[in-house]
């Protein structure tokens, strides 16, 4: 009996040696082929000479919905004056500043208004770090308008030029830079973030429901790094450019918030957070976001790191009303599944996923 036993536990330790040799035979061979077919689509591209075609001074699809509404300038109001939405925007996208949650709020404003955005070709941003280039927008003809370019992309002024009409508003989101080696949950207040979306909504003459969000992207309180008094003075010395440019633009956003009005912007941002949590307890299971792996539903799964699971997500309440069923999944739907919903092939991005979850496995 005890020799069938240790014939039995020998041969399972086979089975487990020859599984982990296969395993890494697999992985080895996967990993090598999706590199090296990784690093040829990620090269910069050769961009021949584009013939130059004047983009228009506005190309936006103005449908009813864009008609010219009441101003809430103060100032405007007691003119008499009316403004319209502006919908031509350039977003440049920032890492850990809640850009993929103002990503999330700028494809909900281009869907509800039929707006044309320059998208990557294949993947969800623009070969970065590569300067971008216009020819990698996905099937871009010279002479063809955009009015929205919001992926990744290393900053190239004379391309995005040439896609966006003259009038644009050009968009990005700055935050203390030593807070960017740390990455919390609460940096929305760090940011202001509410208050920078009052004073944005004032300025491109949009109404609230434009604005309304949830925290998308965010990691779980465990794996947030916290810096020292040291590191922190360190960490400015290194970016020092970096600092200089936050302080000073710090002090444009209070001067804006001035001009604005502090009871004005305390009652709106109280407005903003009431619309908000009214929008979770029809939207959000449980009220909250939850961890990867409480995730019910694979559309609702975040991108994660290598080898980690840290950023959370939220499970879509399951007998929402019809009313609100398509905003409430389109407000907790991740990037990458907008991204595919919005029409966008990402076979390079999800070739990828898959290599992390081989190395996950």
């Amino acid at each position: 009996m005890q020799r069938g036993r240790g014939k039995a536990e020998k041969r399972s330790r086979q089975g487990r040696q020859w599984r982990s040799v296969c395993k890494g035979l697999v992985l080895g061979t996967l990993l090598t082929s999706c590199m090296i077919l990784l690093y040829c689509l990620s090269t910069p591209q050769t961009h021949f000479s584009l013939p130059e075609v004047p983009v228009p001074y506005s190309c936006a699809h103005r449908p009813s919905q864009l008609r010219s509404k009441q101003t809430t300038n103060r100032s405007e109001q007691a003119s008499g004056q009316t403004c319209t939405p502006k919908v031509d925007i350039m977003f440049m996208k920032t890492h850990k500043t809640a850009s993929s949650t103002f990503l999330n709020i700028l494809f909900r404003f281009g869907e509800k208004h039929r707006l044309k955005f320059a998208f990557p070709d294949s993947r969800n941003d623009f070969f970065y770090p590569s300067v971008f280039q216009r020819s990698q927008v996905k099937d871009y003809r010279p002479g063809m308008c955009f009015n929205i370019i919001c992926n990744h992309l290393r900053f190239n002024a004379p391309e995005v030029a040439k896609l966006l009409p003259m009038d644009t508003s050009y968009i990005t989101i700055l935050r203390d830079p030593a807070e960017l080696f740390e990455s919390s949950f609460h940096y929305f207040g760090k940011l202001h973030f509410e208050e920078s979306l009052i004073l944005l909504k004032d300025a491109l003459c949009w109404e609230m429901d434009d604005v309304l969000f949830f925290k998308l992207n965010a990691r779980k309180g465990s794996t947030v790094s916290k810096l020292t008094p040291e590191l922190r003075a360190k960490a400015l010395e290194w970016n020092a450019i970096d600092w200089k440019l936050y302080q000073h633009l710090n002090q444009t956003f209070w001067k804006k918030v001035d001009a604005y009005g502090r009871q004005r912007m305390a009652e709106d941002v109280a407005e903003l957070r009431r619309r908000n949590a009214e929008m979770a307890s029809i939207c959000i299971e449980g009220g909250r976001a939850v961890e990867a792996g409480s995730i019910q539903e694979t559309a609702m799964q975040p991108w994660q790191p290598i080898g980690e699971k840290s950023i959370m997500g939220y499970n879509l309440k399951k007998n929402v009303d019809k009313a609100h069923r398509k905003l409430c999944r389109k407000m907790l739907m991740p990037e990458l599944q907008y991204l595919t919903e919005l029409g966008v092939n990402l076979w390079i991005t999800k070739l990828w996923g898959h290599v992390r979850d081989i190395i996950n496995w």
